[in-house]
């Protein structure tokens, strides 16, 4: 039996970032099984107030004031819940699936859900607190998610974590998971959509460098600065370990201010180019403070490129052992060089890493999988 599925989603493309990916992909693999879904996201400037994409996936934009480059956006809770009425009408909605706890576009999903008497479900992307650099900031944020989370339970969902490591953390709110619809990747379309840009010869690096991505929001819990600091090693940099940046964020500036030759910024790439720059990759490092489950891990691992990660999210779930990559205890700057100086004098086990992770990517984190538990605990009080 055929769907109708709602998605919220308070950050939606062209806006890139990891629950924007999953969001469009759960979507298209939703619609592929014959459903109809709709995407509820926030509305940023230059954007309509609703469109279809190619696949068929219907995308309602409210009204919003955004924050913090659309990271974090306040919507009227009245004029939202009248334009999805609007919009939806009298369409029968089978299932609601509302991404992350904390934004106000959650509890807009929320009142919307109970007004259709439908039990929602609501999947948690995090592992450890909002950070935002400063230590003022940061309590604010803590106390603003556990106040606005406190809403949301009041409205009884069903929670969910994008990871295993996400239902331990949401125990902090004293919220017991029903249990985990995973984060996945179509790993074969996504190493094929290679732009096939060399990104060792544009930046003349000699074939036996060993060539590290870093790839996401240059935000401080993402480990940014650890890896400036990391690259600045004297042993590294007579290793020829290089560096490569991509992507955008707050802490642009830093990274542009430590350029070198062993650490190369190449702003924000399409998906093309970074499916070609992991494939050109021995390693990607990612020594994040906090993750969900990480987007990029996937993509790295999709493209056979081995991963240098912390313990968050589901890097645990996805890294098996060390024969699938290589999980930090800190992810400090010394313990970057360490791992470094260590996997480049072992090029073998990068190798075998690569192969493996390769090959885990492929059969056990496809999208029919993770779209089957999203329909599952949707339709679970049907």
């Amino acid at each position: 039996m055929h769907s109708n599925y709602l998605i919220f989603s308070a950050c939606y493309l062209p806006h890139l970032g990891g629950v924007e990916i999953f969001t469009e992909n759960l979507a298209h693999e939703l619609c592929a099984e014959g459903n109809k879904v709709y995407i509820v996201t926030n509305k940023l400037p230059g954007l309509s107030d609703s469109s279809v994409d190619e696949h068929g996936v219907t995308i309602i934009r409210v009204p919003c004031i955004s924050f913090l480059d659309g990271r974090f956006c306040l919507n009227s809770f009245i004029k939202s819940h009248s334009l999805l009425k609007e919009k939806l009408g009298s369409t029968e909605i089978d299932g609601v699936l509302i991404n992350t706890r904390f934004y106000f576009l959650s509890i807009v999903g929320l009142i919307y859900s109970k007004s259709r008497r439908i039990k929602p479900v609501v999947l948690d992307h995090g592992s450890a607190y909002l950070s935002f650099g400063s230590p003022i900031l940061n309590l604010a944020a803590k106390a603003y998610e556990h106040f606005i989370t406190f809403i949301g339970k009041g409205f009884s969902p069903d929670y969910y974590g994008i990871s295993e490591k996400s239902c331990e953390w949401l125990r902090n709110f004293r919220i017991e998971a029903k249990g985990v619809i995973s984060n996945s990747i179509d790993a074969t379309a996504f190493s094929s959509s290679s732009s096939g840009r060399s990104f060792r010869e544009e930046f003349q690096l000699t074939s036996d460098c060993l060539l590290v991505a870093v790839a996401g929001r240059l935000i401080p819990e993402k480990g940014i600065a650890q890896i400036i600091e990391a690259s600045s090693n004297e042993e590294l940099i007579e290793q020829n370990v290089v560096f490569v940046i991509a992507g955008d964020g707050p802490m642009k500036a830093e990274v542009e201010k430590a350029r070198s030759s062993n650490f190369i910024y190449v702003g924000r790439l399409d998906r093309n180019d970074m499916a070609a720059l992991f494939l050109d990759s021995d390693l990607l490092c990612l020594p994040s403070r906090s993750e969900g489950f990480c987007t990029t891990l996937l993509e790295a691992s999709a493209c056979g490129c081995p991963s240098l990660t912390t313990d968050v999210g589901g890097a645990s779930e996805l890294i098996l052992n060390d024969s699938y990559g290589s999980i930090m205890e800190s992810g400090d700057a010394d313990e970057i060089v360490e791992r470094l100086k260590y996997l480049d004098s072992n090029r073998k086990l990068l190798q075998i890493q690569s192969k493996n992770i390769w090959e885990r990517a492929v059969s056990d984190f496809s999208f029919s999988k993770t779209a089957q538990q999203a329909e599952n605990a949707m339709n679970v009080n049907r």
